[in-house]
């Protein structure tokens, strides 16, 4: 029997596997030591299982446990990869990045631009494009300086799920000298990262995007030469090696390594599983209902897109009245870090949507838990939404 409410926001965060909440359980009432508290078995039970899950989440995307830097979630990797790099005595005052980024990127931008750093801002192919939301690797070229300190491009957008050609993006940074960071939350998990062979220097990636606990998160850290190096946001007892102090979340950082390892371990066939879930939706979105649209790249191109994501434009409904209408339904109108922003959502503005066509817009993120009958009900529900919601507004298809 169909449960409702039906949740289909899995972009926002993911409903914790049970099995990763089996594995965390030991670590709140038997295991409960400090992991840097090192004059006792309690501290030493609880250091080995960090040390552990960070071996395993190293594993997972082609790194060494030393590379790993434990945090609260991407806002706060992001943040001490952009803050923590600039606040380095470094050879330039130069960043890019992308105008359809996260806000977790774009906020510490403006804040560098304040304190007199220049920001490029790469533009993205437009909607009518094959590859919509993709950036262009020559403008990327050309906007690189002699003084130029860090590139940051995320891998895959939390709103469309565009997937950008990190890889070539690596090259072209490291032929040119220049570090490259990368925003992974929405892909880590999702899709095979392995961060030595996309070259990049920074990569923040969280748990609760798949299906491990919230408030916990990490930042890779290449090592090697050029040495990357990080001033710490917060100072204190010196954990990860000074980079970030605070007492670990040991239940977190064993859920996160046990989430991840799922992942690896079932992620092909799920994909696989969601991109068809996707499709159908999509499909009976656009045949059932007139005037509806899919943002961003098109479904046809699975390798420019994540499999569970799917944007849809319905014309002449206001997509905020229509997630109101729709009660059982959990969807949302962008990403949910700027959900309080009355503001029409900038990645569908830079694909060259007008604020009418991104304001009647919604995203639909389907996950682990999600079942066909689940879709068959998200069908139903969201077309008779649109449907009444036009009449009342006078609209004929």
């Amino acid at each position: 029997m169909l449960q409702k409410p039906v949740y289909m926001d899995n972009h926002a965060t993911t409903r914790v596997d049970p099995r990763v909440v089996e594995a965390m359980l030991p670590f709140f009432t038997e295991t409960y030591g400090n992991a840097g508290s090192i004059s006792h078995c309690f501290g030493w039970e609880a250091q080995d299982a960090v040390d552990a899950a960070r071996t395993s989440i190293a594993g997972a995307i082609g790194a060494t446990a030393k590379e790993i830097v434990f945090t609260s979630g991407a806002t706060e990797s992001n943040n001490l990869a952009l803050r923590g790099l600039a606040d380095r005595p470094r050879r330039g005052k130069h960043l890019v990045t992308v105008c359809t980024e996260h806000k977790a990127i774009l906020d510490p931008a403006k804040r560098l631009a304040r304190r007199g750093f220049e920001v490029t801002y790469l533009h993205v192919a437009p909607q009518t494009a094959a590859n919509a939301g993709v950036i262009d690797l020559q403008e990327l070229a050309d906007s690189l300086r002699p003084d130029t300190l860090l590139v940051s491009v995320m891998l895959a957008n939390n709103e469309i799920g565009v997937l950008q050609p990190l890889a070539e993006i690596g090259a072209l940074c490291r032929s040119h000298g220049v570090l490259l960071h990368t925003d992974a939350t929405q892909a880590v998990g999702k899709i095979p990262v392995d961060a030595a062979a996309l070259q990049v220097d920074l990569m923040s990636f969280s748990a609760h995007k798949m299906y491990g606990p919230k408030g916990v998160g990490a930042l890779y850290v290449r090592r090697g030469s050029p040495r990357v190096r990080l001033e710490p946001l917060q100072d204190g007892g010196g954990q990860e090696g000074g980079r970030r102090s605070g007492t670990l979340n040991t239940p977190g950082i064993v859920g996160f390594a046990k989430a991840l390892e799922l992942c690896r371990e079932e992620g092909a066939d799920e994909q696989r599983r969601l991109q068809t879930m996707r499709d159908r939706l999509a499909t009976a979105l656009s045949d059932q209902i007139p005037n509806v649209c899919v943002n961003g790249p098109p479904l046809a191109s699975p390798e420019l897109r994540l499999a569970g994501n799917l944007s849809c434009c319905f014309e002449n409904v206001d997509g905020e009245a229509l997630m109101m209408s729709m009660r059982n339904l959990a969807v949302s109108s962008g990403s949910a870090c700027t959900s309080t922003n009355p503001e029409p959502s900038h990645v569908l503005r830079a694909l060259g949507l007008s604020d009418e066509q991104t304001r009647a817009s919604l995203r639909f993120g389907l996950g682990r838990f999600n079942t066909e009958e689940e879709v068959d009900f998200a069908i139903e529900t969201v077309k008779d939404a649109v449907t009444r919601l036009r009449a009342m507004g006078g609209v004929d298809g």
